[in-house]
């Protein structure tokens, strides 16, 4: 037998056993389920056992596996090799050791790879859809040029706005339909000041081993079985964003800095690299997927941190900043070029940049680690590079939207 008969005889059976035990799902908001793959029940184990996959060489079965991974490149075909990873611990491990992190694949595979940096020297093109009815942004994978015009698009991420006394939340979860901070897919929020000038970027765990937890003075205690006991729970801060006041009222676009607490400045200089996650946090060890979630739930903070200003005072982290535009005469207006990713002018359109720490600027401080653009009434595109991740550049750009009093 051949190893193209191999495979697709391959294909076929595991076809029939996934039907039994996931259940994948596609949409858009609340009309529509979420584009996942979840384990549903033990007759997958069952199926699996008594298929002829169960006794194959590991060698064989490596390869097969490696042959399915550089096949299904793009979604949603990819959800084959999300499948795979689901059958049972063996091919788990072994997907996870085929399947690249984004920054060498520049492929979005599984949920953790929303929390580690893109790839190098080049966007990764997605696009987010604003709700306005409920106050609820999504953020899509872009499939194909089109993809934010057709709806087409694999969901990554959903975030969802609640106005506070003193402040904003956007409470960030991997459910489209389930966006609260009870919620099991919870993975972090964005908290503004009241002027929506300053900004605090959440993270529901750590993402280096010396990361500090924000104490809150009212939290829900969360058992063993549902937390990690070697990890603390709680809000760990990963990025500041301030927005400069415009006190005079004058025109112009808005002037951000970003500080990214996790990320060195290094980073972006040739060799250099970010902190990447390489699973999250999830309840059940013995459970698929082992890409699960963690969580934590606060009623109120201490307090907001100062912002970028007081962030950029420590040595070595990166911060970037938007980058200027230029005065268009002819069309009497401010412009960037996002390279035909954005067609409506707004005062919310940015590019970031790496801002040198000390001296002149490099080369690498040129390169658009993060764009944000209007094409439509309620969407918007969002590029990101190294060394940042999908989450990171999600809650930026979710800065963007927030209201500004004192900097229109």
């Amino acid at each position: 037998m051949s190893f193209k008969s191999l495979i697709q005889d391959m294909r076929g059976e595991f076809g029939s056993i996934s039907r039994k035990g996931f259940d994948v799902r596609f949409g858009y908001g609340r009309s529509r389920s979420q584009r996942v793959v979840q384990d549903t029940s033990v007759p997958v184990v069952d199926a699996f056992k008594q298929s002829c996959w169960a006794s194959m060489p590991p060698e064989l079965l490596r390869d097969v596996l490696m042959r399915i991974e550089q096949s299904e490149d793009t979604w949603p075909s990819r959800k084959n090799v999300v499948s795979c990873a689901g059958v049972c611990r063996n091919w788990r491990e072994i997907v996870k050791e085929i399947v690249k992190v984004p920054e060498l694949s520049s492929k979005l595979t599984f949920p953790i790879s929303l929390k580690q940096p893109g790839p190098r020297g080049s966007l990764v093109q997605c696009y987010i859809m604003r709700n306005r009815s409920n106050q609820t942004y999504y953020l899509y994978l872009g499939l194909n040029q089109a993809a934010a015009s057709n709806d087409d698009g694999k969901f990554l991420l959903a975030a969802k706005r609640f106005r506070r006394p003193t402040c904003t939340d956007y409470i960030i979860s991997l459910n489209c339909d389930d966006v609260s901070r009870g919620s099991t897919t919870y993975i972090g929020k964005l908290r503004s000041n009241f002027l929506g000038t300053k900004f605090t970027v959440y993270d529901a765990q750590p993402t280096n081993p010396g990361a500090q937890v924000t104490r809150t003075r009212s939290s829900r205690l969360l058992s063993l079985k549902q937390v990690s006991p070697r990890i603390p729970s709680g809000n760990y801060p990963v990025a500041h964003i301030s927005y400069e006041l415009n006190v005079l009222g004058s025109r112009g676009p808005r002037r951000m800095q970003c500080v990214m607490d996790a990320i060195p400045a290094s980073a972006v200089e040739p060799g250099g690299t970010a902190p990447t996650q390489t699973e999250l946090l999830h309840s059940n060890l013995d459970s698929f997927p082992s890409f699960s979630f963690f969580r934590s739930k606060s009623i109120r903070a201490e307090s907001l941190p100062s912002g970028p200003s007081s962030a950029a005072q420590k040595e070595g982290l990166l911060a970037l900043k938007n980058k200027a535009p230029r005065w268009h005469e002819q069309l009497q207006c401010w412009c960037l070029n996002f390279n035909g990713r954005v067609t409506v002018a707004s005062v919310k359109n940015f590019q970031l940049v790496a801002a040198p720490e000390n001296g002149p600027a490099g080369p690498e401080h040129e390169n658009v680690i993060l764009q944000f653009g209007k094409v439509g009434k309620d969407v918007f595109t969002m590029d990101y590079q190294y060394p940042i991740s999908a989450f990171q550049a999600f809650t930026i750009c979710l800065s963007s939207f927030d209201t500004k009093i004192a900097c229109e």
